[in-house]
């Protein structure tokens, strides 16, 4: 683990493994590379790179409100160069599927291939239907209002966590409260970063799309995501695999919107077939 200086930020960068190189760009905003650490297995096979978004996570230096498209997906590049490679493989986990997308629009050259898992490409997904599923799925009134505040970006640093903690367990199909407690005493902590929540949801991805952009990606990508995931429900998936040219869908069984946590074993071997496929065939 270490910080490297990167356009005039420090961000928290982890290299693990050998391989083809793969980036994992984690979700929230306002959260960090710990989510996505389930993916360790895959360094048997791959090089991965996990790092914090600036403003997020460990990544220190920026203020929130230089948390940009263009910057966002600039660090990521300059990244790729800094640590020598020609071109890798990205993966983007909710939000870091956003950035991803954005990152494959503007980098297209940098890029070989591209996992998208529990992601979308128009911030309505998160913003109103998110809400209206939770309702449907029998959730009090006091959550829903709970889930359409905090998606768009309308609570304090203050209330971020209870607002949060109304609707947490709809991330899950089965919520592990064991698990989840083991992880935290013996992994590493998650550094949450509420204003970078706010920021994000008030203002980088208010009414934020790309949909209309994705005939553009030519790369080989992968599609996944839990199947119960309230944010990106598979809807939505279908809609991103049938407008990105060439694309495949993998829809996680009994998973919701963090199947890495819930469904490891599934979600690598998934990986594992896309990306091995994907390279040999070009060999």
């Amino acid at each position: 683990m270490t910080t490297i200086s990167i356009r005039g930020v420090s961000l928290f960068v982890q290299v693990m493994g050998q391989g083809y190189p793969l980036v994992l760009m984690h979700g929230g905003p306002g959260q960090d590379y710990t989510t996505l650490l389930p993916f360790k297995p895959l360094a048997d096979q791959f090089t991965l790179i996990f790092y914090d978004h600036r403003s997020n996570g460990n990544s220190e230096g920026a203020d929130v409100s230089s948390m940009t498209w263009e910057n966002l997906t600039a660090d990521a590049d300059a990244l790729r160069q800094t640590l020598g490679f020609d071109k890798w493989a990205v993966l983007g986990h909710s939000f870091g599927g956003n950035v991803a997308l954005e990152y494959a629009l503007r980098y297209p050259q940098s890029l070989s291939h591209l996992v998208l898992m529990d992601t979308g490409a128009d911030q309505w997904w998160v913003q109103q239907n998110a809400p209206e599923i939770l309702a449907k799925r029998g959730y009090r009134a006091s959550a829903v209002r709970a889930a359409h505040r905090f998606f768009n970006g309308q609570v304090t640093v203050g209330d971020y966590f209870p607002t949060v903690f109304k609707f947490f367990r709809a991330y899950y199909y089965h919520i592990n409260l064991l698990g989840i407690v083991h992880d935290i005493v013996s992994g590493p902590r998650t550094k949450f970063r509420p204003e970078a929540t706010i920021f994000g949801y008030s203002q980088l991805l208010d009414g934020w799309t790309v949909m209309d952009r994705l005939s553009e990606i030519q790369v080989p990508a992968l599609v996944m995501a839990g199947r119960h995931d309230f944010l990106f429900p598979p809807e939505h998936q279908a809609i991103l695999v049938d407008r990105l040219p060439n694309a495949k869908l993998v829809l996680i069984e009994r998973a919701g919107h963090n199947p890495q946590m819930e469904r490891p074993a599934e979600v690598i071997q998934a990986i594992r077939d896309f990306m091995i496929s994907e390279i040999v065939g070009k060999t």
